[in-house]
């Protein structure tokens, strides 16, 4: 029983192989209007025209697979590749599934016509294939939309954390939203690069555009101060609002000999004096200048 099932199989796919074969233009034609089709979401020319460069890579390479024991390494690759891309071009998942699914129904119609049972249980065998090429693209595509996310994140994480030059030897790193572990990370290597870059010797931390200090919070602003002492610089850390104060007083926060001001106004001034820098008065205008020590 096991051996007739064996032969009914082999003829089957022997028999979908032929159809391959002697319907490649029919079956190819119908496969590349199922994905141009609107649920398959290729709009504009260009990508129409690209989409038909990939479907026949991948229309080949199913081709060469039958003889070659049904070796698909070659064909996962390109659908890999067809998975990052689609991605990255903002298609759907359903968009994206049905530029492989679309082939089942290609051949489908082949098959219909010829109605013999090898071609029938052929067919069943071919759809498995494409059931499991399927899947493999959804985690291809799933697993590339994760990282177009995550770089996006990061990317977004690194513009909202910018360190500014305020003077010579004084930068400041404007915080505004939400201070937690990964965003500290980021504000801790950027303050510190910068400090290389400019060879300052202050820095102001300015949280007036930070919602709540919690203890978490402070110990990541510990932390970055810290690490730029280390480097040689001081901090200052402004925007200590009185909500922010009280909060601070209450969670009975230390943050010993750090100097805190309540705006960046009063941290500058205050760097600036830090840093040599006296202003003189001259009728309606000020002079800033910077002592030298002799």
């Amino acid at each position: 029983m096991g051996v007739a099932l064996s032969v009914h199989a082999d003829a089957g796919r022997r028999r979908i192989e032929e159809l391959f074969q002697e319907h490649e233009a029919r079956v190819f034609k119908r496969w590349l209007e199922i994905a141009r089709s609107p649920s398959g979401g290729t709009g504009n020319q260009a990508d129409r025209g690209g989409l038909a460069e990939q479907l026949r890579e991948l229309y080949q390479s199913l081709r060469q697979s039958f003889g070659e024991s049904g070796d698909l390494s070659d064909l996962r690759g390109l659908l890999a590749e067809l998975s990052r891309d689609r991605a990255r071009q903002g298609f759907t998942p359903t968009e994206t599934a049905i530029v492989v699914f679309g082939l089942k129904e290609a051949l489908y119609e082949i098959v219909e016509e010829d109605g013999s049972p090898e071609a029938l249980r052929g067919f069943i065998w071919f759809s498995r294939v494409i059931d499991d090429l399927g899947l493999f693209t959804m985690e291809s595509y799933a697993a590339a939309r994760e990282k177009i996310i995550i770089d996006q994140a990061e990317q977004l994480l690194e513009l909202s954390t910018p360190v500014v030059k305020l003077w010579e030897g004084i930068v400041a790193v404007p915080l505004v939203g939400t201070l937690d572990s990964a965003r500290t990370q980021v504000v801790m290597e950027k303050l510190l690069q910068t400090l290389v870059d400019t060879g300052s010797e202050h820095a102001v931390i300015d949280i007036t555009g930070v919602s709540a200090v919690d203890t978490e919070v402070a110990q990541h602003l510990l932390k970055t101060v810290v690490a730029a002492r280390l480097m040689g610089a001081e901090c200052v850390i402004s925007g200590i609002r009185p909500q922010i104060a009280h909060t601070i007083v209450t969670l009975g926060i230390e943050f010993g000999d750090i100097v805190t001001k309540a705006t960046l106004a009063d941290a500058l001034a205050h760097t600036l004096r830090a840093s040599g820098v006296r202003f003189v008065k001259g009728g309606e205008s000020r002079i800033a200048v910077r002592t030298v020590e002799g």
